[in-house]
């Protein structure tokens, strides 16, 4: 069954595990690999129906691997079809095995095929069958020159399993990547394809599991699990009739120094706006005028000291420590009180950068950390770059040293807890503007207190903040405000 980005399975698999899973299917269940590729081959021609239904010429981009096998057969189907088909060799042709067969077929059919020599395709639609999940290390000069000018002819791309030059595992672009409109992922959903770069190569996904037995599976344990906003939504429960603000929880919210109040008015306003029964701010005395002015429901308090913070603390049931916090002493100490708070904690911004590379957070009680991908770096004592290089490694390894739930943010937000990996696809990129970290780190707070586990409250604050900011985008990305975002979260979280 074809499937899109809609309805796509929940399940994520590195590459190897695919190719064990297309293993386990020749294999153990009989079904020939060529057969599989004649199921990829129909899969990629529904979609090209589906998405250009007037297209009627390909320009079709062939290596050597199994995907080029996929896109041989698709050719050879089109032909049939009385579509017009050019396609072009890059680089060495299949020299034997199921992708041999399948250009062997694709000629029979009386495909045109010629070596790539640099022609720049001016029309109809590009497949790419260039470069697969087996890609290793930066693509090669030929094949780079080949993604050049499909990205260069402003043609609509449809990428076969994967686009071209994008590592399936880890989201990240190997020198240079193929830029595709629409992806065909086959047997198993490449983790790679939700994460980092991909944002900018995948276009609309769509799966076909090429109708392979479920029992290839079994032995398989997902890599990664995708996250959807309904499922999330199913950890908060139902609100008591005779409920009151007390089952609620109470989120107190600590930062805002000398110049930076509106971070924690957003972090506040988010949590209220998300169903924490009872919210305090702790912050410099200069902010609580226009804190109590912007948001009445919130109680606000003038703290200059550690020791202001106890009787706060002392009714609290989360505490959300960084919005606006600084670097300064002021923030120093009110981090290394909260820090000794025997219940959940959120950690965000300053409070990030206030504990320095490669910190042990040494809590019995639940702790929730929310880097972006600069504040990862500096915790993990490594450049921003190398986070980007492999976001699931990073938030994995960062759970591993801190012992909290990590989110980490960015295009394909991953978050890692004991429970595995999962990564959020809500959200676009007007969300890159100030205060959306705060606005997310009340969310999370206001969840945690409503009692669900960190990785609930962190899993389904991710989807409802990228879902909110998704509606506020409605009227356009550009110029999107962290508190557009918070005028949504309520209707989000009450479906």
């Amino acid at each position: 069954m074809l499937r899109c980005s809609d309805n796509l399975p929940t399940t994520l698999y590195t590459a190897e595990q695919v190719r064990a899973l297309d293993a386990c299917v020749i294999e153990q269940h009989g079904v020939p690999g060529i057969q599989l590729m004649l199921k990829a081959s129909r899969a990629l021609l529904s979609t090209l129906e589906i998405q250009w239904p007037d297209c009627r010429e390909l320009q079709v981009f062939c290596g050597k691997g199994n995907n080029a096998g996929d896109a041989y057969l698709l050719a050879a189907l089109a032909i049939e079809r009385d579509y017009k088909v050019q396609l072009w060799q890059v680089g060495d042709a299949p020299q034997r095995g199921d992708a041999l067969s399948a250009r062997e077929r694709a000629i029979a059919a009386g495909v045109s095929v010629k070596a790539w020599q640099g022609e720049q395709p001016t029309k109809g639609v590009i497949v790419d069958g260039l470069l697969g999940t087996g890609l290793q290390g930066e693509v090669r000069p030929r094949f780079a020159d080949a993604i050049g000018a499909i990205n260069r002819s402003g043609l609509p791309v449809l990428a076969v399993d994967v686009p071209s030059g994008l590592c399936s595992d880890s989201g990240q672009i190997l020198g240079d990547a193929v830029h595709a409109s629409v992806t065909v992922c086959f047997i198993g959903l490449k983790r790679g394809l939700f994460t980092g770069a991909a944002a900018d190569c995948v276009g609309h996904l769509y799966f076909s599991d090429l109708e392979a037995p479920s029992a290839a599976y079994q032995n398989q344990v997902p890599a990664a699990r995708h996250l959807r906003l309904d499922d999330c939504l199913s950890a908060l429960p139902a609100r008591a009739r005779s409920a009151h603000k007390g089952h609620f929880g109470h989120v107190l919210i600590v930062g805002g120094d000398h110049g930076m109040g509106g971070a924690i008015m957003l972090a506040a306003a988010a949590a209220a706006r998300c169903g924490a029964g009872l919210i305090s701010c702790a912050t410099r005395g200069e902010h609580t005028t226009a804190l109590l002015a912007n948001r009445p429901e919130v109680m606000v308090h003038a703290v200059e000291a550690p020791a202001q913070l106890e009787p706060l603390l002392a009714r609290a049931s989360v505490v959300v420590i960084g919005p606006g916090l600084g670097q300064n002493d002021w923030g120093r100490m009110l981090l290394t009180r909260t820090l000794t708070f025997k219940k959940p904690i959120v950690l965000d911004a300053d409070a990030l950068n206030l504990l320095g590379p490669k910190p042990t957070l040494a809590r019995n009680a639940p702790t929730v950390i929310t880097p972006h991908p600069g504040e990862a770096g500096r915790l993990l004592d490594v450049a921003s770059t190398t986070v980007q290089r492999d976001r699931f490694a990073a938030a994995q390894d960062l759970h591993l040293q801190t012992g909290a739930t990590v989110l980490l943010k960015g295009a394909g937000t991953v978050i890692a807890d004991s429970q595995g990996i999962a990564v959020c696809n809500y959200g676009n990129p007007g969300m890159a503007s100030g205060g959306m970290g705060d606005v997310l780190s009340g969310v999370i707070g206001a969840l945690l207190a409503q009692q669900l586990s960190p990785g609930e409250a962190t899993c389904l604050a991710a989807c409802a903040h990228g879902a909110a900011a998704d509606l506020a985008a409605q009227n356009g990305e550009r110029g999107l405000l962290a508190s557009d975002v918070i005028d949504h979260l309520r209707n989000v979280l009450n479906p």
